[in-house]
């Protein structure tokens, strides 16, 4: 019975089967293919990707601002169109002033604002570019307020 087993597998069958442990692994060339593949890929997408996320950055700055105005704004409603002057900053939103102050119906805001890179965010009152009413203005990805990249509400 033995004999009738063996002369029924071809000479390919039997070589398959003995060097089938061989072949349950990826080769070297495969895995260097794939990785080329991966990077080529990587390569194309993820500056898409980094551009898309400082835009993101920009964006959630300006919507910061448009809400920290509206707060002021609440501010001003209740204090006869008076913003916060420069010297009280934007703490004005946050906790009452020292001194009794009845108009007062805060807190404004729920935490000090910064912006989606971290830096807090900069008030002025009279404006410089608003000057009827506030500036304020984010520093930008590059931390520096005053310069190019700034976002503000003007």
């Amino acid at each position: 019975m033995q004999q009738r087993t063996l002369a029924r597998q071809t000479p390919t069958a039997a070589f398959c089967k003995q060097n089938r442990s061989y072949r349950n692994a990826f080769t070297l060339m495969e895995v260097l293919l794939v990785l080329g593949i991966l990077g080529v890929i990587m390569a194309m997408v993820v500056p898409r990707l980094l551009g898309r996320q400082k835009e993101a950055y920009s964006d959630v700055a300006k919507a910061s601002l448009s809400g920290l105005s509206d707060a002021l704004k609440l501010y001003a409603l209740d204090h006869a169109g008076d913003f916060p002057t420069s010297a009280q900053g934007l703490q004005a939103l946050l906790k009452p002033p020292a001194g009794r102050d009845p108009s007062w119906k805060g807190p404004y805001l729920e935490k000090e604002p910064v912006d989606p890179w971290g830096t807090p965010l900069a008030y002025r009152a009279p404006g410089t570019k608003n000057v009827d009413s506030f500036d304020i203005s984010s520093a930008g990805p590059d931390h520096i307020h005053g310069n190019q990249d700034d976002i503000g509400n003007w």
